[in-house]
């Protein structure tokens, strides 16, 4: 299951968000049902990040999202609101 929360940040926020980022994934990684993540910005609009997760399924995001609210809370004000969970519908790795 991937999950992709996508933020808008101010540039004069940027190096905060990405500290933020790295406390937020440091929170996920402790979770069960965690498998990777990464902070990511666009390469086109660098207002724009998104933290990129993967995960065992659903109900371990669901319940990693309740296990960092504290860390995620001073981020809502950034955050895109859109779905961020995604099932795996065909995936292909590398030859």
């Amino acid at each position: 299951m991937l999950a992709v929360i996508r933020y808008t940040v101010p540039e004069s926020q940027s190096q905060d968000f990405v500290k933020q980022g790295h406390a937020i994934l440091d929170t996920f990684a402790g979770q069960p049902g965690y498998q990777r993540g990464r902070l990511a910005r666009s390469v086109d609009e660098p207002n724009l990040w998104a933290l990129v997760t993967e995960w065992e399924g659903a109900g371990f995001y669901r319940r990693a999202l309740s296990a960092a609210r504290m860390v995620m809370y001073p981020l809502m004000i950034l955050m895109l609101n859109e779905p961020s969970a995604f099932e795996d519908v065909y995936t292909r790795d590398e030859a």
